[in-house]
């Protein structure tokens, strides 16, 4: 290979490293984004969810991993270090090899992971109580998913008529989050009471709530952000490769001086 070529190379996979250090930030920031977020669906999820968090673990792990390859990258790429090159090879190849057995993984347990969303929300609604629930986040969390997606249940309103509290209280009242009620608007958490008096006992046919279940909303927010998050893997995916392509054409077509950079006496 010319100098010149060589040159091209060089620059060309410094390059794509850059590119590569900004990707691994963008997954090392979807990691953290969902350890830390406590409002919206995920945090139910991460919650309830073993897979989820461990997902968010490994997330942030090759994040990070993905960053340091990057700098190694450009480090032996402008020094023209083959040691170095040999070794972001080697990483990035197995790196790819963890991100395609992944995707696979996902891929093969959506029926599963639809599942465990029914469970954890149906156990989610049967121990509501805004008063002395353990689990406050999750409630919260819960909350903001029917108020945003405008729905109630995972299925439908009529989940809401397993939980104890509502029982107790002959169905008049209803959660909150749940109302399509004007003057629940600024009601976001806990129950509401039924402004008409029911002769007997109500049933959620008399709630002012919305019909519709929430499964399909948080299908369609899933299938979104998962997207999102798998396109971003993707890239990365396709820099990876192209990268080690690259470092691997510049470690066999450096020549021993360069490597060494002693100079001849």
């Amino acid at each position: 290979m010319g100098s010149g070529c060589l040159k091209v190379t060089k620059y060309f996979l410094f390059l794509f490293n850059l590119l590569f250090l900004i990707l691994g930030a963008v997954i090392l920031g979807f990691g953290i984004w969902i350890l830390a977020d406590k409002t919206s669906f995920i945090s139910v999820l991460q919650n309830s969810s073993p897979s989820v968090r461990t997902g968010a673990y490994i997330l942030v792990g090759v994040g990070s991993l993905t960053m340091l390859m990057g700098f190694l990258g450009c480090l032996g790429a402008v020094n023209e270090i083959r040691c170095l090159l040999g070794l972001y090879f080697t990483c990035l190849m197995m790196i790819l090899i963890t991100q395609v057995a992944a995707g696979l993984v996902i891929y093969f347990q959506q029926e599963e992971l639809k599942g465990e969303l029914s469970r954890i929300v149906e156990k989610l609604i049967g121990d509501y109580d805004p008063v002395n629930g353990e689990d406050k986040n999750l409630q919260d969390a819960w909350d903001y998913v029917q108020k945003q997606l405008t729905c109630c249940g995972w299925n439908g309103a009529e989940e809401w008529e397993k939980n104890p509290i509502l029982i107790n209280r002959s169905m008049t009242a209803y959660p909150c989050s749940c109302s399509n009620s004007s003057k629940d608007a600024e009601e976001n958490t806990g129950f509401c009471t039924l402004d008409v008096v029911v002769n007997e006992t109500a049933t959620h046919a008399n709630w002012p709530v919305h019909r519709q279940g929430c499964v399909d909303g948080v299908q369609d927010w899933l299938k979104d952000n998962l997207g999102i998050i798998l396109g971003v893997c993707t890239g990365v995916a396709v820099v990876e490769l192209l990268g080690m392509i690259l470092s691997i054409s510049l470690c066999k077509n450096i020549h021993s001086e360069d490597y060494t950079k002693v100079p001849k006496s």
